[in-house]
């Protein structure tokens, strides 16, 4: 049990806060090793423009871009592709100029999971973002505005963002709440180094999404009209089932038959004559300690900076979850059709087993990287949710995303590879830039406790 003294002025100052939680919070601790700046603070506030979050609003789902905005979830946020594929109405989105995102803005969540940071780049600009979402708009003028961000995001910013969470089950923190919270204004150029990885770090960001599209259009002509969650049906024959392992459930007689017509005529390889492995971790209980090998959920596997993560397992039970260079990850259980590729900065990672592993054979017809682009595709996402079973939470197998078919398309393997590995190389860049960005702060302000 933690016990502490206080004085009046501390409740004073902090809107009257009484509860515990609150003030011996790691955030009143590091707001005092901040407060030792051999320089000088200045409020969030006094560094900003706006600081601000959209109105609530009722939000009326369509299907396309055509009636919609894209949309914008605070989970949504964080992920690598930010296109979900979810679009609010155009004609019902009456405060869309008080939602929408620009870029190079840092956007905070603040309901739920409370102070996870992004740093906006152009992709984020054609979005309408949840009201659950602050925008934080640098002031240029006043502070560079990666250096905030990264601030912000590093270990001390995240404390004094989080601090002020109130309420019960959900937590929740306002724009006010974080208005005076100290930012220290270090050297010119000790910031505009910082800066400049993070304003780099967003433009590989870019150019890695736009380098995976590239790739992935190759699959275009094979879209098969069906978005997840949408009304579609078909007849189908009792043969067809009998064929079909038996199974009776629309999404794997409906939407296989899509996939089926659209591969017709076409060569093509199945996932498992490709692949040496195709698995999942073990099923197990896992003790979670304070420093180890890094474990990641499938919701955090598919985050623009997956090494951002705050659980840990000890070595010998991170040896059955290890996952290695290369390997192709989708996800297994609940949101189904999520993919994504084993770069360097994640080698050796844990992950849970509701990834399932696909190993790509080295003597295979395709590589692993031309397998990534088919799954990360309109026809390689349809192929793995036909596939699912489960009424509340869907579920996949290893057997079924066997026998998945991959189009060959032997004309364009040499542009596809080349594709992947640059949005490789420019994602684990970025990652590696933001990192040392964070790293570069935090360590200057460590020095300040000594």
């Amino acid at each position: 049990m933690k016990s502490l003294k206080i004085k009046k002025s501390s409740i004073d100052e902090t809107d009257f806060r009484f509860d515990a939680s609150f003030h011996l919070s790691d955030g009143r601790l590091h707001q005092k090793i901040v407060n030792r700046n051999p320089h000088r603070n200045l409020t969030l506030k006094e560094v900003t423009e706006r600081i601000f979050s959209g109105n609530i609003f009722k939000r009326s789902y369509v299907e396309n871009s055509e009636v919609g905005y894209h949309y914008l979830t605070a989970s949504d946020m964080v992920k690598s592709d930010i296109e979900t594929g979810k679009y609010i109405s155009k004609k019902y989105t009456t405060q869309y100029e008080k939602l929408k995102i620009e870029k190079d803005w840092i956007l905070l969540s603040c309901s739920g999971t409370l102070g996870n940071t992004v740093y906006t780049n152009s992709n984020f600009e054609k979005f309408v973002g949840t009201h659950d979402l602050i925008r934080i708009v640098p002031d240029t003028d006043k502070i560079l505005s990666g250096y905030l961000y990264a601030f912000l995001t590093c270990k001390y910013g995240y404390s004094l963002l989080t601090q002020f969470g109130f309420g019960g089950v959900i937590k929740h923190i306002e724009p006010h709440h974080i208005e005076n919270i100290p930012i220290p204004i270090l050297p010119e150029e000790f910031q505009q180094k910082i800066h400049n990885l993070i304003v780099e770090s967003a433009q590989l960001r870019v150019e890695a999404n736009k380098l995976l599209k590239e790739a992935t259009s190759v699959f275009d002509e094979l879209k098969v009209d069906y978005l997840a969650g949408s009304f579609v049906f078909n007849k189908v024959k009792i043969q067809k089932i009998s064929s079909n392992k038996k199974r009776f459930d629309a999404n794997y007689n409906v939407i296989s038959e899509l996939v089926d017509e659209k591969l017709k005529n076409i060569k093509y390889v199945t996932i498992r004559s490709q692949s040496s492995k195709i698995f999942i971790g073990p099923r197990s209980k896992r003790n979670y300690v304070a420093t180890g090998v890094p474990f990641l959920s499938t919701s955090e596997m598919q985050k623009a900076n997956p090494t951002k993560t705050e659980k840990f397992v000890n070595h010998k039970t991170a040896k059955d979850f290890a996952v290695r260079e290369g390997w192709i990850l989708t996800t297994r259980s609940g949101t189904l059709g999520d993919t994504i590729f084993v770069m360097p900065v994640i080698d050796n990672y844990a992950v849970s087993e509701d990834g399932i592993r696909i190993v790509v054979d080295e003597n295979s017809e395709i590589s692993n990287r031309y397998l990534f682009a088919f799954l990360k595709s309109n026809i390689g996402k349809n192929s793995l949710l036909a596939g699912s079973y489960g009424s509340v939470i869907l579920h996949l197998n290893e057997d079924y995303v066997g026998d998945i078919k991959v189009p060959v398309f032997e004309e364009k393997f040499e542009e596809i590879e080349r594709n992947v590995s640059k949005y490789i190389e420019c994602f684990n860049q970025a990652i590696i830039n933001e990192n040392q960005a964070i790293d570069l702060i935090e360590k200057e302000i460590d020095q300040w406790q000594q």
